[in-house]
């Protein structure tokens, strides 16, 4: 093609072609644009390349290196072997899992790049390395000085023959030949506050920097317009809010209020009387509430739900509470249903596992407004629910919802109240940055009585002495729960699964004991006879995988048991901590950490043993995993970070948001450079929520 500009189709770019263009549209790849802010996923430092004859004992290097040899090797712990070579020297790469595929993988004489920590067993040896494979004719791409961009990869790109390579160099290409350059909206006051480079350099380096520092450089420019569109979102979300005005309304807080309070079974802490006003001011205001409730596990957020519940059937209205799972929705029903109806107010529970006549009363009632507050599912964002008068949705562990589903069931009222609850504390600067259309109210502290959980980790080869000391705790009273990654045995990852250690425990060492399983395949009606089970004592020991992580309420459960602990995030771990320390009673967790064990599982285990305080807990992880998962940033309904680091680049969120308080400050007069970025971040906006399916 005669000019390469930036919307020209990538079909016609050299190397590319009909056939892996189809293959780069599936991934939303259609112009030479798109393909630049594809950003590579790692790097090869080839600076940094270490001879394996000066190698160094748990110190991180990177390594090149020919197959000499290859296969799976037997003993106490089968495993993958490859042996490297370079000139100086030979190396084993090790890995424990997944032989099969590696199997596939090697061919004697292949090159690779293999990065990770060094140790010595018999000789210098990495285990579980981070790959690259490099083919014969790339050694332009291995000198020194170098460092080389890793793309991200699909079993569907590699079959199209866009391997990382081959995207390497087409965008290689692109860079070399393109005929014109992005345009810079970000005013030149900004980038020289922030000390940012201009977009197009950014762009263009941020897939071959000379050096780890201009790296940085491009990285954080990058980082700063996406922390802009992304915070763009928040404040438009929140202008909507502050211009609409709810039909409803609330009268003071009356006798049903005062009565509910006094038949709790327990005296609210100072944190949940502080949120419960806070709740209370934002129920009676002009605005729609859009309030997110977060504390630690165990902290009692439940309780101030359904007093705002409690708060809307007082004045007629309607409230929907939706739980992640039928444990938890089953367990909120059945523990508030008797509180409510001494004070006349109706309660239903809505479910997939009902009966259809049952659904069918109970959406009829809904309908009909026979019923005050209905607690349930995702059935309740079903076609067939409708709610005469809904003036509160909660929605519990909200993360675990995607916008489109929270956004379904907000949908079935005229503006109502929005309350969503997380047992995952978050830090401040992500809270404002994922969430800062909402106001967060923090429950701080614990109810009075409760002891923090003992929490130790050990090696997997202390676990006989683990199950005999669970052997112990229930001799003496308690319960326990062991818990494990998988339900069943898999080919790819050599993990323990709960059906096999089931079999052999419950044969062996448990033989004696009463002991249940759980997981997400067993039937709900089974799985709810099990869990009342071992509520009601009749089950001593429960194992099962992380279904339990929420909706699980048994103040005798003293221990638990988690397997391949190192395979878990810490707010994962924490989750889980919650279960038990549900009393006042001393409780316990003991972590079964499996080999290899990185240096990142180990500070993780580490950390999680250190503290029980959720928030620092939350903390720590956002800086060693990223904000990814942890709070459902993928669910949101916001734009996936691809470089910005919430944990670091605070300085670039809060500039981020200065600029946008100016833009919005000044939206009556911008000037032209301001016009022109407020309109590039309104048609962005708008563009995600199209895709959304809404705004």
């Amino acid at each position: 093609m005669a000019d390469l500009k930036l919307d020209s189709p990538l079909q016609y770019v050299k190397g590319v072609g009909p056939r892996k263009a189809e293959a780069f549209g599936r991934h939303g790849l259609n112009t030479v644009r798109d393909l630049l802010f594809y950003f590579p996923r790692q790097y090869l430092d080839r600076t940094s390349v270490v001879p394996i004859n000066k190698l160094q004992v748990d110190q991180p290097a990177t390594i090149i290196g020919t197959v000499r040899a290859h296969g799976v090797l037997h003993g106490r712990r089968r495993r993958y072997e490859v042996i490297l070579e370079d000139d100086t020297g030979a190396i084993s790469l090790l890995w424990f899992a997944g032989l099969r595929y590696w199997e596939r993988t090697f061919k004697k004489g292949q090159l690779f790049a293999a990065t990770g920590m060094v140790s010595y067993f018999r000789g210098y040896q990495i285990v579980h390395p981070d790959l690259e494979r490099l083919e014969d004719d790339s050694s332009q791409m291995v000198h020194a000085g170098r460092i080389i961009p890793v793309y991200p990869q699909t079993a569907e790109l590699n079959k199209a023959g866009l391997s990382s390579k081959s995207i390497r160099r087409i965008t290689s290409f692109i860079l070399a030949n393109l005929t014109e350059q992005l345009d810079d909206l970000l005013p030149a006051e900004v980038r020289e506050q922030s000390r940012l480079i201009d977009l197009h350099t950014a762009i263009a380096k941020i897939h071959f920097p000379d050096n780890r520092e201009q790296l940085e450089a491009c990285r954080r420019r990058v980082a700063f317009d996406e922390l802009l569109g992304f915070l763009y979102l928040a404040f438009r979300r929140r202008a909507r809010k502050d211009q609409t005005v709810k039909k409803h309304k609330y009268q003071p807080p009356g006798d049903k209020l005062r009565t509910f309070k006094e038949s709790l079974p327990f005296e609210l802490t100072s944190g949940q009387k502080k949120v419960t006003r806070e709740i209370f001011d934002d129920l009676r205001s002009a605005h729609p509430m859009t309030r997110m409730l977060q504390g630690d596990v165990g902290c009692g957020k439940t309780v101030v739900a359904v007093a705002a519940a409690a708060y809307v059937a007082e004045n007629k209205l309607q409230a929907a509470f939706m739980a992640p799972t039928e444990i938890l929705a089953e367990q909120h029903f059945r523990t508030w249903e008797p509180f409510l109806n001494d004070l006349g107010i109706t309660c239903e529970l809505l479910t997939s596992s009902l009966k259809p006549g049952e659904k069918k009363r109970v959406a009829e009632a809904c309908a009909g407004q026979t019923v005050d507050i209905l607690f349930g599912t995702h059935a309740l964002i079903y076609d067939y629910v409708s709610f005469k008068k809904l003036g509160l949705v909660i929605i519990d562990e909200q993360h675990r919802f995607g916008v489109e589903q929270r956004s379904r069931l907000h949908a079935k009222g005229d503006n109502p109240d929005l309350l969503v609850m997380t047992a995952t504390p978050i830090p401040r600067t992500l809270a404002l940055t994922l969430y800062g259309d909402l106001d967060i109210s923090t429950i701080e502290g614990l109810p009075p009585g409760r002891k923090p959980v003992r929490t130790v980790w050990r090696p997997h080869e202390a676990r006989d002495k683990v199950h005999q000391f669970v052997i112990d705790e229930v001799k003496k009273g308690g319960q326990a729960y062991i818990i494990y990654p998988l339900v069943e045995k898999s080919e790819l990852i050599e993990l323990e699964s709960v059906d096999d250690a089931y079999a052999e425990l419950t044969q062996g060492v448990f033989r004696d004991l009463k002991v249940g399983m759980v997981h997400g395949r067993i039937r709900p009606s089974e799985r709810d006879e099990i869990l009342g089970h071992f509520r009601d004592g009749r089950i001593q020991i429960l194992m099962a995988t992380t279904v339990v992580e929420v909706g699980i309420d048994n103040p005798n459960a003293t221990l638990m048991v988690i397997e391949h602990a190192e395979r878990f995030g810490l707010a994962q771990l924490h989750q889980l901590r919650g279960r038990i320390g549900r009393s006042d009673k001393q409780s316990t967790l003991v972590a079964l950490a499996h080999p290899p064990l990185s240096d990142m599982a180990r500070r993780r285990l580490e950390y999680f043993c250190s503290t029980t305080d959720g928030f620092a807990i939350a903390e720590a992880d956002l800086e060693l995993r990223g904000p990814g998962e942890m709070f459902g940033v993928k669910q949101s309904g916001l734009p996936e970070l691809k470089v910005a680091r919430l944990s670091s680049d605070r300085d670039l969120i809060e500039a981020a948001r200065n600029l946008l308080t100016l833009l919005h400050k000044d939206n009556s007069k911008p000037d032209q450079v301001h016009r022109r970025l407020l309109k590039q971040l309104q048609l962005q906006a708008d563009s995600r929520s199209v895709a959304l399916g809404g705004g």
